[in-house]
């Protein structure tokens, strides 16, 4: 199992190209399914989840050509099998987002559960009560989602009691080809919503609302081809800034957007950030300062993102003062703490609040991964250490994150992948 080594001391400096982002682009391959042409995606980043999806989509049989830029061509009619089974599935959670299209196109899918999940109180319980009020037959077998709609999925009006990005994504997909009007309610806003909403649309979907919690589908008969590229990764966007940050150091990123993550350019600016942007770059420089401490709490989308936190909870750890850090969406996310105060971090908890008091330096030592973002705040503290900092079980940052360790090696941090 493969390790990153970070020599502490690094002042982040320099440029790089930001990459297509995972959590668009992997709903936006699902939605390929719809299609009755082939089409065209570009700006896909190179990583693993991103295989795997295309992996499932090969596996039913569909034509799928990639070249060396990462564009890929799907011609969707080659489909033989409805089935996304349990061996890629298991992997990856986005993998659930082949159930929509598979049931809207073909009538038909039968889904494994994402990571063998039980329905329960999980977001994935939303996307089929929504599924059946437009007419799908569900049931649940031997840890597999068996949908049928022999007769097409029916326009419905649904509300979503929960906020959730892979439901909206989903029941999304579905509507497009139902007879007649859909409205969904309490939608996800996201970005990367929009951005699976703007390539559907311009495979001739008709959505009204994009942007909005109140989405209104109006089906059509068949969706055509398109050429359509992923928007830049907000998640990785910030991570690069957030390292800039913490290390006092100054980046600029190009092929990205400043619109797309407001509120954490907004709180690098509480840090003490100065920062500057165009249409498709964003530059911070801290002028070799200390980053002040910054209180957060985390939301859905326009609010502060889940994605974003671990990687300020290490920028806080080095900040001037002490911070709130609350954690609202997912309850394990503040585990990475635990690893930074092993470093010398001075963070307690008390519930779904951290309380971070800033300390001038960490210190070295070997830690462990948890989760993909709680890499990314690992790595963050070893450029801000003294000494070589371990960091184990990086397959998780591998999963969202393409090429960190030469990323970071072109802003000069001396940083490198050892085999475990």
């Amino acid at each position: 199992m493969d390790k990153l080594i970070i020599q502490g001391g690094s002042c982040i400096k320099g440029e790089i190209r930001i990459s297509g982002s995972k959590n668009s682009a992997l709903p936006i391959l699902a939605a390929t399914l719809l299609a009755s042409d082939p089409i065209q995606i570009c700006n896909l980043p190179h990583l693993n989840d991103i295989t795997t999806m295309l992996a499932l989509i090969r596996c039913m049989g569909v034509d799928v050509i990639v070249d060396e830029k990462m564009s890929v061509e799907i011609n969707p009619n080659t489909i033989k099998e409805l089935e996304a089974p349990y061996e890629l599935v298991k992997t990856m959670r986005a993998s659930i987002l082949v159930l929509g299209p598979l049931l809207s196109r073909f009538g038909e899918a039968r889904v494994s559960f994402p990571g063998g999940c039980a329905i329960g109180s999980r977001p994935v319980d939303i996307h089929l009560r929504g599924l059946e009020a437009m007419g799908a037959e569900i049931e649940v077998d031997g840890g597999y989602i068996h949908a049928k709609a022999p007769n097409g999925l029916k326009g419905a009006h649904f509300y979503m009691e929960t906020v959730t990005v892979g439901g909206t994504e989903n029941l999304l997909m579905a509507a497009v080809l139902a007879k007649g009007k859909t409205v969904l309610e309490n939608a996800a806003r996201e970005p990367e919503v929009v951005d699976l909403a703007e390539c559907l649309v311009a495979m001739g979907a008709k959505i009204e609302g994009i942007g909005t919690d109140h989405l209104v589908i109006e089906g059509v008969e068949k969706l055509n081809g398109c050429t359509f590229s992923v928007m830049p990764d907000r998640i990785e966007t910030g991570t690069y800034l957030v390292a800039a940050a913490a290390t006092g150091g100054s980046v600029t990123l190009r092929d990205t957007r400043a619109d797309i993550l407001e509120v954490v350019l907004l709180k690098l600016e509480e840090a003490g950030a100065e920062i500057t942007s165009g249409e498709d770059w964003i530059r911070l420089d801290m002028h070799g300062r200390r980053p002040k401490a910054v209180n957060l709490t985390t939301a859905p989308y326009p609010a502060f993102p889940t994605d974003m936190q671990a990687q300020f909870t290490a920028m806080n750890a080095v900040a001037e003062g002490t911070s709130t850090v609350t954690e609202t969406i997912f309850e394990n996310r503040l585990v990475q703490t635990h690893e930074l105060n092993r470093m010398g971090a001075n963070i307690s908890l008390k519930g779904n609040t951290a309380v971070v008091t800033g300390v001038e330096k960490l210190k070295s030592a070997p830690v462990m991964a948890s989760d993909l973002r709680a890499s990314a705040s690992l790595v963050i503290a070893g450029m801000v250490a003294e000494g070589d900092t371990v960091v184990d079980r990086i397959y998780h940052i591998d999963r969202g994150y393409e090429c960190i360790e030469e990323k970071l090696q072109l802003l000069g941090v001396n940083i490198r992948r050892v085999p475990g």
